[in-house]
């Protein structure tokens, strides 16, 4: 609602009556006023404390006996132009990558915790096939995943079965992220409250429609966060096929560093992907920011 007068918050801290009659008292008035001189005040210590950190660490780098030969191998601005047009057409397979992969992964991942979470005698050969592949693939190492597929798959010689880099190299990462998504999903679908499935049977929906049209949507809505948080670190993680020799972001720097014997490449690659990390990661902190805030409303179920 809004007053003819300005806020409500502005009216509150300035005195003024507002459209109802209100006037806050002084006590309250005073109370605002000091809230703002607080806020005002830590603003000012926050940002002269990191002024001083900042320069404190200028120091302490710049003034390293080493720091003339670190900056020329690390941080030179002629290599670092020279290797970004290639960093950057590198990162186009990354973010093709994760494109690809991650709708991969939220089907393969959604599907297992479905598995898991099915009930009835029935399923179990299902329920344990799930749990394994769960289990063995959250305990084993992504690069080991990645060079188990990479470099085992080719060396069977099957027919019909791709040896593409980048193909095999996606399919280790679907196969690992699928693991940790379906536990979350899985944790997701077992939050929801018993009463919600029972609800819906009572209402004449059988199991299947109960888990598709009651549970899965409230499930989806409580995970989302963490979800995001799994896409942040499989676009990171999709750097991890250059070992196969997929020629992505991190590869072409390593060229380049491999011909110039100069590492600003990888600082370069480095540099690029949190660019592209750090809007995704505040946007997973504004949509658990935003549920939180939901939730505690009474606004989400």
């Amino acid at each position: 609602m809004t007053y003819g007068k300005g806020s409500l918050k502005t009216q509150e801290a300035s005195g003024e009556p507002r459209d109802d009659g209100y006037v806050p008292s002084a006590r309250r008035i005073e109370r605002e006023r000091v809230k703002r001189a607080r806020a005002r005040q830590a603003t000012a210590v926050a940002a002269l404390s990191t002024v001083v950190t900042a320069v404190v660490l200028f120091v302490v780098i710049t003034g390293s006996p080493g720091w003339p030969r670190t900056r020329d191998t690390f941080f030179s601005a002629a290599y670092a132009r020279k290797a970004l047009p290639e960093v950057l057409d590198g990162l186009l397979l990354n973010l093709r990558l994760l494109v690809v992969c991650g709708a991969a992964v939220l089907v393969l991942g959604l599907l297992l915790a479905v598995a898991r979470t099915l009930r009835g005698p029935v399923f179990f050969p299902l329920r344990a096939l799930a749990t394994a592949y769960t289990d063995f693939f959250r305990g084993l190492p992504l690069i080991i995943c990645l060079l188990m597929v990479v470099f085992g798959v080719p060396a069977l010689r099957l027919q019909g079965v791709t040896t593409d880099p980048v193909v095999l190299g996606g399919t280790a990462l679907v196969l690992t992220y699928s693991a940790y998504v379906a536990e979350v999903f899985r944790a997701g679908i077992e939050s929801v409250h018993p009463s919600q499935r029972a609800a819906a049977r009572s209402l004449g929906l059988s199991s299947g429609q109960a888990l598709r049209f009651v549970v899965l949507p409230q499930a989806v809505r409580r995970v989302v966060p963490p979800l995001l948080n799994d896409l942040v670190s499989l676009q990171k993680d999709t750097g991890l096929v250059s070992i196969a020799g997929a020629v992505d972001a991190v590869y072409a720097a390593q060229i380049i560093a491999g011909r110039d014997f100069n590492f600003t490449p990888y600082v370069v690659a480095g540099l690029v992907f949190v660019a592209l990390t750090i809007p995704m990661t505040r946007f997973t902190d504004w949509v658990t920011a935003r549920m939180d805030r939901r939730r505690a409303q009474g606004g989400l179920v």
